[in-house]
Parts: structure tokens; sequence; C-alpha cells
């Protein structure tokens, strides 16, 4: 198994194998609460635009997304676990558009497949992918706004791929590496109240769900994110 590393859309774009489009905070972990909140699926939308009108389009709908970090106009929720952790999304089709994770998602052209990556649920995603006998796994790090590299997606790759390689890694040393960064600062900013510090502890619950999160299309067309399981 060959592994690379890519970052941003840039990265998403050349990317190739199964692709794994990391978004820690908060994208990816997000999705991961949604879909064990019982949600049907999410669909990843790059334009905010798009994303309200597919509002009209699809049944029971519920709108997340962000721009900097602040829940959008229009929209449900913000892009956030601490808004989400205790809502009952069964039957809901949850449309998100984020700075970062989505768009990696949405240009990921070259795939044969994509996985979303987090902390939430990475051993179940390094299961996953293993299952599937890939010749190149490539680990694409959105970062900040898809334009700044981060800490943690930068910690989470070379997570997945210590668990991929079957390598040692030091996991209890993940949150206080993160909790010291300056790339988690806003969740401990008062002036920032849109990024709670409950989000940092959400996304660092390391391991706490036990599927992977794919993209397939669906049978109305609409690229989707949903849940899976496989054992090796």
């Amino acid at each position: 198994m060959k592994i690379v590393k890519n970052d941003f859309v840039a990265g998403a774009k050349e990317a190739e194998g199964i692709v794994v489009i990391i978004d820690v905070f908060r994208a990816f972990s997000t999705v991961c609460y949604c879909l064990h909140n019982n949600a049907i699926r999410v669909i990843p939308v790059g334009d905010i635009q798009e994303a309200l009108a597919l509002k009209k389009q699809v049944v029971n709908p519920v709108l997340i997304g962000e721009r900097d970090g602040k829940k959008l106009d229009g929209f449900d929720f913000g892009n956030s676990p601490s808004e989400l952790k205790l809502i009952d999304l069964r039957s809901k089709n949850v449309i998100h558009t984020t700075h970062a994770g989505t768009q990696g998602v949405i240009n990921a052209s070259k795939a044969v497949e994509i996985v979303t990556g987090a902390f939430v649920n990475a051993k179940a995603t390094a299961r996953y992918i293993k299952s599937k006998f890939p010749d190149i796994v490539t680990l694409v790090r959105m970062g900040w706004k898809a334009e700044i590299p981060s800490d943690e997606d930068n910690l989470c790759a070379d997570y997945l791929e210590s668990l991929l390689l079957d390598a040692n890694f030091d996991e209890q040393a993940i949150m206080p590496c993160l909790k010291a960064s300056p790339c988690s600062a806003r969740f401990f900013d008062p002036a920032k109240p849109w990024s709670p510090s409950s989000d940092f502890d959400l996304c660092l619950r390391l391991n706490v769900f036990d599927f992977a999160v794919i993209a397939k299309i669906a049978k109305d067309g609409l690229l989707s994110l949903c849940k899976t399981t496989a054992t090796i």
C-alpha cells in the first residue's frame, strides 16, 4: 500500500486511489455526529446558494454550514458537533457546506473512492480502507479554509497512516498536543462563541464511532456521505 499526503483543494483534485479527505475541526467530525444521530445521508456541497436550492429539492432537509467558522444565514445549524450531538436526524437529509472539508470531497475527481477523515472514527476508517486492499491511499489535509495547514489535520493524517501501516502511535499525546496548538485557540476564545470549547472535546473523542463515512452517488444523482463498516 502506497500512502500519499496532499493538501487543500488542489491536493484533492490530484488525489488518486482511495482518497481520504481530512477535516477534523469540524466538518467530518460533524458529519459523524449527524450519521450517528440517524440522518439518512449528508450531502456535501461547495456553494452556499446550491445548498439553499437543494433545500427545496430533497425531502426533510436540514441545512448545516459555515464560512469563517460561523453559521450561515438561512441555515438550521452551524458546522458544530455541539449543536448537533443531541438532535434526532432520523429521516432527515442533511445538506452540508463548509469552507474546507466539503470542498475537498466535491473536487476529488480522480479518486477510486472517497472516504472522510477525522479522529472520532479513525480506526473504523482505516479498517474500511484496509478491507479494500488498495494500491494507493491519498490522505488530503484540508486545513483552515483549505488554504492554511492545520495541526489537527496533519496529526490526523499521521494517525491514519500509522493505522493503515499497523505502526505504533502515541494516542495519548493527541489531546495535549492539539490543546497547545494555535490552531485550537478559537475554541477557547470568548469572542468566538461560534467555536465552543465543547466542539474541541467532541472532535477529539478518539474512535468513539465504529463506522467509516464514504461518498457515493445516491439514486437521485446527488453525491452523498453515508456510513459503512468493514471487518478484516
